[in-house]
């Protein structure tokens, strides 16, 4: 059996390529339009070396924000199109109040929007070949799946969402004592007596081993996966393929030996991160403070007209090693929403009040927590802290739901930018999941990541 010689791109190659052409076709842009026009705004030039750096990190920044480096809206040309115009939008507004580092405007100010213009073709053109031809079925991660019936099914259905070039092509049934015949929609099953010749004819680039219990693979398939790893093949564990691609911890397939999926973050114990993230809470705490005070006219009329009552409310919640503190917030709700006791707040609850659902949605209701963060009982980054009610009631449905309390919790975090708004137990799971891939990989590359989206989520308008 011959190496599988399918050329395919990473996740983060892909990453990584679209932002690099994004830059280079801008700046060819900008080249072609002093070439072939008589533009003088800026020039591809040694001299303007400054303003050049100044307006790729604009695109690489703005990009990022209004998202056209996600992979699943990368790859539909309708979501490209539209974000790649909010992102040339508020490059070209950004450089215009950045005049010290960008070039003194031009006499003849249709010059930015020719600038406008190249940006946006030129990154459109790039997007256009990566569709057809990178988001091609000729560059898919063609996948086999080796391992037991129990595990294959959940799996198969969450890596599905997490990656359009990653195929799951079928699987292979490890178990040598089982009897279950079970078909899976779309998804063929390989006889194992047949393991290296699938390898062959479905031209498979990956192998992928959902099986907790290693003595149960028969020895058939055991002793094809040796062979295989003998010649190079790439051979990976489910769960560190889920956690890679979706960026959260499989804690529904964590058994006895939980202790191999929680190595946290030395940065949980890192004394120059901790100062770091300490600095960035108060200094961001101080501003947003600042900026609830400049808006506070402003939200005083619209709680007068829309949300008639109190404007402030506090909130028991659980914060880090489950010690109980007063969250303060923007009241959303009707004045005694919980008259008929606690529950989930829903999509459309009804307690909501319409100005209550437009602080919801621009997160605006959050800004009273920066007080939190101040007095040290919450961070800016962090998971979202907890009622003690449901607290209780999800530590004895999920394991593990407590260890999201070793860190102190955030006004934003990677579940709120991940997914939408925990309403029940299995929201609450998934959420749990984010939260400690968060506390495990935990980095200022992270925060930094977590802070973007969260910008992304208000300027879309996503906050529930």
């Amino acid at each position: 059996m011959t190496k599988n010689k399918n050329i395919h791109f990473e996740v983060s190659e892909r990453k990584i390529l679209l932002r690099i052409v994004d830059l280079i076709m801008v700046f060819i842009g900008v080249y072609a339009l002093s070439y072939c026009f008589d533009f003088e705004y800026i020039e591809v030039s040694v001299e303007n070396s400054v303003a050049l750096m100044l307006l790729g990190a604009y695109v690489t920044l703005f990009g990022t924000i209004f998202e056209i480096y996600d992979l699943q809206k990368a790859s539909r040309i309708e979501t490209t199109f539209k974000n790649t115009v909010l992102t040339a939008s508020t490059v070209v507004l950004f450089y215009l109040l950045t005049p010290i580092l960008s070039p003194v405007l031009p006499n003849e100010r249709m010059q930015i929007a020719y600038l406008y213009l190249a940006i946006i073709v030129s990154i459109l053109l790039w997007r256009f070949v990566y569709i057809h031809l990178i988001e091609s079925p000729r560059f898919y991660k063609r996948v086999l799946i080796v391992g037991e019936i129990s595990n294959i099914d959940s799996l198969v259905k969450a890596l599905n969402t997490s990656d359009p070039n990653y195929k799951i092509v079928g699987f292979i049934n490890s178990e040598e004592s089982s009897n279950e015949s079970v078909v899976f929609k779309g998804l063929p099953e390989f006889e194992a007596k047949d393991f290296l010749n699938t390898i062959n004819k479905e031209r498979i680039s990956e192998i992928l081993v959902a099986s907790s219990n290693t003595e149960a693979i028969m020895a058939e398939v055991y002793h094809d996966l040796i062979s295989l790893l003998e010649r190079g093949f790439k051979i990976r564990d489910y769960t560190q393929v889920y956690e890679e691609l979706l960026h959260k911890v499989p804690i529904q397939f964590v058994g006895k030996d939980f202790y191999k999926y929680f190595p946290f973050s030395r940065n949980n114990e890192n004394k120059l991160y901790i100062f770091i993230q300490r600095a960035f809470d108060i200094v961001f705490a101080i501003i947003g403070l600042a900026i609830g005070i400049l808006l506070l006219p402003f939200i005083l009329v619209g709680n007068l007209i829309g949300n008639r009552g109190p404007l402030f409310y506090t909130q028991e919640r659980v914060g880090k090693n489950s010690q109980l503190f007063n969250i303060l917030k923007l009241r959303s709700m009707v004045v005694n929403a919980e008259a008929n006791g606690v529950k989930w707040a829903q999509k459309n609850d009804s307690r909501i009040t319409a100005f209550g659902m437009f602080l919801r949605r621009s997160r605006l209701d959050e800004i009273p927590q920066f007080y939190n963060v101040l007095k040290g009982e919450m961070s800016i980054i962090g998971p979202r802290p907890e009622r003690p009610f449901f607290v209780n009631e999800l530590s004895r449905a999920i394991p593990f739901y407590e260890t999201r309390h070793i860190i102190n919790p955030g006004l934003t975090g990677w579940a709120q930018v991940s997914t939408r708004y925990g309403s029940s137990v299995d929201d609450s799971l998934t959420k749990l999941q984010y939260d400690l891939f968060y506390i495990k990989h935990r980095s200022v590359f992270l925060d930094l990541n977590i802070f973007i989206k969260t910008l992304s989520t208000i300027l879309y308008y996503r906050g529930q």
